[in-house]
């Protein structure tokens, strides 16, 4: 069966050259949508084993509706895109994205993104993905006179990049609920007012 493909993109003229990649691949584009908010209900309408998708889509935050996805799909999503700061890669790792490709890369890059994630594997190990999942998922730690657990310098590493509450929770395997416990630890016992405060106080210390 020929690997079907939906293409998130709000730029005519990368999604033709992305169409044509598709040929070249074997695969088929079944859409090309332009707004964050068509994103799950054509994913619904046409069950594509590929999503590739912009960060944002005009001055829309496409990373968002990624949160929305029934997991039970399997879908596999590719990021390509213009906006490549450490903060949209650490969300695609938090979102479980397949990979994370910027639009300055060689074509083949994205040539072989296509064909592994058709194929059903894993994200390559040197992958920003896969190394950027790594860091996060490492045990979190801060200076010697912290008063932080653990945990709490781990969900603040993850504060600072800039992760949502639920991101946080998902790279974490965490809830919701307590990532919003921890998030109120560590502002009160860093004695701050809001997250910018604390992202603040975990660069000045050296924490990423």
């Amino acid at each position: 069966m020929t690997p079907k493909i939906l293409l998130a993109d709000d730029h005519p003229i990368v999604g033709l050259s992305l169409c044509t990649l598709a040929k070249e691949a074997q695969m088929d584009v079944v859409e090309q949508i332009r707004n964050s908010s068509q994103i799950v209900p054509s994913i619904e309408i046409h069950r594509p084993q590929i999503l590739i998708t912009e960060v944002r889509l005009g001055r829309q935050d496409a990373l968002k509706s990624l949160e929305k996805i029934d997991p039970e799909l399997n879908l596999k999503v590719i990021v390509f895109t213009s906006h490549s700061n450490p903060t949209n890669i650490a969300r695609a790792s938090a979102l479980g994205c397949f990979e994370f490709i910027q639009k300055t890369s060689p074509i083949e890059n994205l040539l072989t993104a296509l064909r592994g994630a058709a194929a059903g594997e894993s994200t390559p190990p040197t992958s920003l993905l896969a190394t950027t999942k790594t860091r996060m998922k490492r045990i979190g730690s801060g200076p010697a006179e912290s008063p932080l657990t653990k945990r709490e310098s781990q969900v603040l590493q993850h504060v600072a990049m800039g992760l949502s509450n639920r991101e946080i929770g998902k790279s974490l395997g965490i809830s919701v609920e307590t990532v919003k416990e921890h998030v109120q630890n560590i502002l009160r016992k860093l004695d701050v007012n809001d997250r910018t405060q604390a992202a603040v106080w975990a660069l000045k210390n050296g924490m990423i």
